[in-house]
């Protein structure tokens, strides 16, 4: 798999793509066209890395941006949401759940 490859990409849907799974971390590739998201409070540490577009992430009390390249550790419980991601070009991030 190639983490850039965006032909299988409707995108109207987010896309999530679980690449590794086991009882102690999950590794996805997410590809975000405009979506944004609920508010989530995970029980899991979350790294991201966005490794192409722009995005927001909203937390309680200030709001990130990122742009690609750019990653951040989110801790478990800390309530975070999705405000925005680019379209063009898309987002796509790489999220490790540990």
């Amino acid at each position: 798999m190639n983490i850039f490859e965006l032909s299988e990409l409707s995108l109207t849907n987010e896309m999530t793509t679980i690449l590794i799974e086991n009882e102690k971390v999950r590794i996805e590739r997410i590809i975000s066209t405009g979506q944004i998201s609920d508010w989530y409070d995970q029980k899991e540490t979350e790294f991201v890395v966005l490794c192409d577009g722009n995005a927001e992430l909203e937390f309680e009390h200030n709001r990130v941006a990122l742009a690609k390249g750019d990653s951040l550790l989110i801790p478990p419980h800390q309530k975070h949401r999705v405000a925005y991601t680019s379209s063009e070009p898309p987002c796509i991030w790489l999220c490790v759940f540990y």
